[in-house]
């Protein structure tokens, strides 16, 4: 059977490195989406105030298994923001007692609820010296922030400016770049032995920056990094269905409300927890590449960051299409579901 005639995949259950759920009735409505599907996620820190504290994050998770749904076997990964103030024995003591799995870098002003973040790379140096020391990996939201910088070259510039730099500086620091949208960011993971892997989104992978532009402004398509041509689309696919062990998901599912999106000033991100795992199919299939779909959402992930594949399967099985919500209802009003502009023929069964 050749690959573009598989209509039933069975692989190890997903896992998501890089996951929003926010908290309170937000967290409450979007949890179930995601663990749905998946086994564990990399759980965002950008709260208001942020999670920068063992003692956040501990409170933080406890927040998030008391609202999933009963029996979920679903286990967040906790992250700590990096602050120019955090300290670096409590990151330690975090990462050694199993409360903290990662660190979250968010340049100052690079996306939402990112203001606490760091302006001069300088003052967390000894931060990083000590991840790098115990093993502890850092995951990066790579943009510049520079006015003067285009929006939708400031992930090329972060990488010349700001990541080559730093990884220089502390050479056995595990670092993840998170949502990568370019060739650009493809070529530098691709040409570095060690010690640096990147996750891609679900999002990315479908919609280039026409999608958000073209015929009037798609606002549920608007998100940071902003999507880019299709040129660098095309790469991350190439990276996704290449196999190789450096590229895994993280969805970036970021839930807002339709009132927060659809505004003078709206909100960015997409909401693609509901079906990804649908989406995905979609894009391997139509690249002849269902086989590799595996290594990409269950196996690279968990191999990077140190853990075992979940052990539990998903089984994903082509037929008529498959009918998702368009929509999940929150009390602040509804969160919009991404929309991939095609039919999704895969249904997921988990077992």
């Amino acid at each position: 059977m050749t690959d573009k005639n598989i209509t039933s995949l069975t692989i190890r259950q997903p896992d998501d490195w890089h996951l929003h759920l926010r908290d309170g009735d937000m967290l409450r409505a979007v949890l179930p989406e995601t663990a749905r599907h998946f086994g564990r996620a990399i759980i965002m820190p950008n709260l208001i105030p942020p999670v920068v504290t063992a003692e956040q994050a501990v409170a933080y998770r406890d927040r998030i298994m008391a609202a999933l749904p009963q029996d979920s076997t679903f286990i967040p990964l906790m992250t700590l923001y990096l602050t120019e103030e955090t300290d670096p024995d409590d990151v330690a003591a975090a990462h050694a007692e199993g409360i903290a799995t990662a660190v979250k870098l968010y340049p100052a002003g690079a996306t939402t609820n990112s203001a606490s973040g760091v302006s001069d790379f300088n003052k967390v140096r000894h931060v990083l010296e000590k991840m790098a020391e115990i093993g502890m990996p850092l995951c990066v939201h790579g943009e510049v922030t520079n006015a003067d910088v285009d929006i939708f070259d400031r992930e090329a510039v972060f990488i010349d400016k700001v990541l080559k730099p730093l990884r220089k500086k502390v050479p056995d620091l595990k670092v993840v770049m998170e949502h990568i949208t370019t060739q650009d960011a493809v070529d530098y993971v691709r040409d570095t032995p060690k010690n640096l892997a990147a996750t891609i989104t679900t999002h990315h992978l479908i919609i280039n920056r026409n999608h958000i532009l073209v015929g009037g402004i798609k606002p549920h398509y608007y998100c940071l990094p902003v999507a880019k041509r299709e040129l660098h689309r095309v790469a991350l696919v190439q990276a996704a269905i290449s196999g190789d062990k450096r590229f895994f998901l993280g969805t970036d599912s970021a839930p807002h409300t339709d009132p927060a999106k659809l505004q003078a000033c709206g909100c960015a991100g997409c909401f693609t927890a509901t079906n990804t795992m649908s989406c995905l199919a979609e894009v391997f299939d139509a690249a002849g590449a269902l086989p590799k779909l595996e290594a990409f959402s269950s196996l690279n992930g968990p191999r990077y960051y140190g853990l075992e594949p979940n052990a539990r399967t998903i089984t994903l099985t082509k037929g008529e299409p498959v009918s998702y919500p368009s929509a999940i209802p929150t009390p602040d009003g509804p969160v919009t579901v991404f929309n991939p502009g095609f039919d999704l023929h895969w249904s997921v069964q988990t077992n």
